[in-house]
């Protein structure tokens, strides 16, 4: 008679942790954190009146999305946001590629466009509301002029940093003026042009407030400096948290974009490759 053994089955190996989940995961935690400090210190360590409480601010939000009155806003700041960022993201990247293959032109306009570009945006958006009226345009033409050079700027220095020695065997192999710009030139400086639009997504957004602040009836700022000016400091952290989380999405979403435009790299290829990680 034979005797049957069991073989004791293995323990199922835990799940490991991606690195990006590990991120998520560390951020989410960070901010559970510094709200429930927040909460827990409004009124014991500071007074509440100064810088509200996340839950007064949670109930504030509430009850403006239920009332409807919030979208009215944030499609006001938005349009005039996103039209002066599609704008100047246009012509700033237009501009870039035209002077950076165009050496004599840019040293002729550089000192102009350092001139414009030091003329301080916060000292325009009167005079944009007295050419323009109080309605959306000011607004879109104040988020233009700061999103603009920041687009250009980093166009043309990142068109102008490629290697040479990239170019070079691109000639030597028999590629046109236009294979050369198309599948060298602007591959490489993509990382660059990618940066200055996430820089210039707060200017955007800054702009458009600021234009609000100076003459409107309607948006996110207007509504920003009519609680200020009540002194409901609830309702101006409100705007505020909402100002963040638009920059923070249309962040998150260029990163999408970036990192399935540019899986080429090398980098991007070796987080591939290393699959989750312990």
């Amino acid at each position: 008679m034979s005797v049957v053994t069991m073989e004791p089955k293995a323990a199922p190996v835990p799940r490991r942790l991606s690195r990006a989940s590990k991120i998520r995961l560390a951020r989410l935690v960070l901010v559970v954190a510094l709200l429930a400090l927040w909460e827990l210190g409004s009124g014991r360590l500071f007074a509440t009146f100064w810088v509200s409480k996340p839950s007064l601010i949670a109930v504030y939000l509430w009850d403006w999305i239920v009332s409807g009155d919030f979208f009215h806003h944030l499609a006001f700041t938005m349009g005039a946001m996103l039209s002066g960022f599609a704008a100047g993201t246009v012509l700033g990247l237009a501009a870039g590629m035209w002077l950076s293959r165009a050496p004599f032109a840019a040293e002729v306009l550089d000192p102009f466009l350092v001139a414009m570009n030091g003329i301080p945006r916060v000292a325009l958006a009167p005079l944009f509301v007295v050419w323009f009226g109080i309605d959306m345009l000011p607004k879109i033409v104040l988020v233009f002029t700061l999103v603009f050079f920041v687009i250009f700027y980093n166009t043309y220095a990142g068109i102008r940093s490629v290697d040479r020695r990239f170019t070079d065997l691109a000639w030597v192999m028999g590629a046109s003026e236009t294979e050369l710009f198309l599948k060298v030139i602007l591959p490489a400086a993509t990382p660059y042009i990618f940066l200055g639009i996430k820089l210039s997504i707060p200017y955007a957004l800054i702009g458009a407030i600021i234009g609000e602040f100076v003459a409107s009836s309607a948006g996110l700022g207007w509504k920003i400096q009519m609680e200020t000016s009540l002194y409901n400091t609830t309702g101006t952290m409100a705007g505020l948290i909402v100002m963040m989380t638009i920059v923070v999405a249309m962040n998150a979403a260029l990163n999408a974009l970036e990192a399935r435009l540019l899986s080429w790299r090398p980098e991007a290829r070796e987080v591939r490759a290393q699959g989750p990680q312990a």
